[in-house]
């Protein structure tokens, strides 16, 4: 069951014309599940009216993924043909406007190898990730939401089908701030200020390290890069001076710390949906700025996978700060879905980094970005750390310490 049409072309326009800000002659990258067909052709509709040169669509489907990993052999799954290779290049010469609507089933890969998962990921995005690297900074994008109904039933299991569906579309729309009678862009407008005024104060504190602490376990210090910044909700296309909002929704403010500098332990107060398999009640202990430890209640093995997806996984690229007043935290809903969820609570990030936090970030290449403290690797997985008491310091160079957070929220 799909919402009223007006409202969901009020969706799509705000995705369009403030998420992606397609701009005209842009050639956008729309990916969706088959299922959100209807959906996807408001979103294409939308980008045409603001003026897409052309809209390409890369329809996606967790049934037949599911069976290509039941069936086919990981090397051949592995293997990126010819032309995804030649499709992959292209895009850096187009630079196009990249839509992603996300509507997985939380439970598609359940039982498949996590091992077989995790190598078929990392063989593919070995090759795909230079030409990721090529127009970082240089395209805008968006990931947002479209509910399918086995994502649904996953996060109200006592409904219906339909009545599930119709539950979680009024959860994604409230979450982008889209309602019948509102004006979303005025409130996104609102909103990306307060979270820059944030962002601006954090600036100007010149912290070295931040200290979390929290009842759970939560132990953790990890220290900063002298001279990046922290962001949050709008970025800028360096191509073409569009400013976009990469995720919708979003409540973070976040940074990319110093690879290989952290220690102590951070305990998950959220399940960890990757590759539509779910680790749970997990735990990651640092040392030397790695990840040498894990504990998972669930997925434990895919968990440690993650870790090792190369030789930079077990470190940070994302600290993010998101106060309990977020209104995904308000609504008591678990998503499943780390686009939600990481926006419900403060959050860490395993493996590649921001370059764009530094002062001349986009014009840097990736191998310089790293010299400069930037984490580089084939993922980022971010994690939910957020709690009800978590406190957070900042640490200066002379030692002084300063609130950041105190109950989870701003101190």
């Amino acid at each position: 069951m799909f919402p009223d049409r007006k409202l969901l072309e009020k969706y799509a326009e705000l995705l369009v014309r403030v998420g992606a800000n397609v701009q005209p002659g842009q050639i956008v990258q729309l990916a969706a599940n088959v299922e959100q067909h209807e959906f996807a052709a408001l979103v294409t509709e939308a980008c045409y009216r603001a003026g897409a040169g052309k809209v390409n669509l890369v329809w996606e489907s967790d049934a037949m993924t599911r069976l290509d990993f039941l069936y086919a052999e990981r090397e051949e799954l592995g293997r990126v043909l010819p032309w995804e290779e030649e499709k992959a290049r292209q895009m850096t010469e187009d630079l196009p406007c990249r839509i992603f609507l996300v509507s997985d089933d939380p439970d598609a890969m359940a039982g498949i190898d996590p091992d077989k998962l995790s190598s078929v990921t990392a063989a593919r995005r070995r090759v795909l990730k230079p030409y990721r690297d090529a127009i970082d900074g240089r395209h805008q994008w968006l990931i947002a939401a479209a509910p399918g109904e086995k994502w649904a039933k996953k996060c109200f299991p006592e409904k219906t089908g339909e009545e599930a569906l119709a539950a979680l579309w009024d959860a994604v729309l409230r979450a982008v701030r889209v309602t019948e009678d509102n004006d979303p862009v005025a409130e996104w407008r609102a909103h990306t200020e307060f979270v820059e005024e944030k962002a601006t104060w954090l600036n100007a504190q010149g912290f070295e390290a931040l200290h979390y602490e929290s009842a759970n376990g939560t132990d953790f210090t990890v220290w900063l890069i002298p001279d990046a910044s922290w962001e949050g909700a709008a970025s800028v296309n360096a191509e073409n001076g569009a400013r976009y909002i990469p995720n919708m929704p979003t409540e973070e403010i976040f940074t990319s710390p110093q690879a290989g500098r952290c220690e102590g332990k951070l305990v998950a107060t959220k399940p960890l949906c990757w590759n539509s398999q779910l680790i749970e009640g997990f735990s990651i202990r640092f040392a030397g700025g790695r990840a040498v430890s894990c504990s998972a209640a669930r997925g434990q093995e895919l968990l440690e996978k993650i870790i090792g997806m190369d030789d930079c996984a077990a470190m940070l690229g994302e600290v993010a700060l998101v106060p309990k007043e977020s209104p995904i935290n308000r609504s008591g809903l678990l998503f499943y879905e780390t686009l939600f969820d990481e926006n419900a609570c403060c959050h860490c990030a395993l493996g590649a980094g921001f370059k764009e936090v530094l002062p001349d970030g986009d014009a840097l290449t990736t191998a310089e970005a790293k010299e400069r403290g930037i984490n580089d690797s084939i993922i980022h997985v971010d994690f939910m750390i957020g709690s009800e008491d978590l406190s957070i310091d900042g640490i200066r160079p002379d030692g002084s310490r300063e609130p950041v957070f105190r109950n989870g929220t701003w101190a």
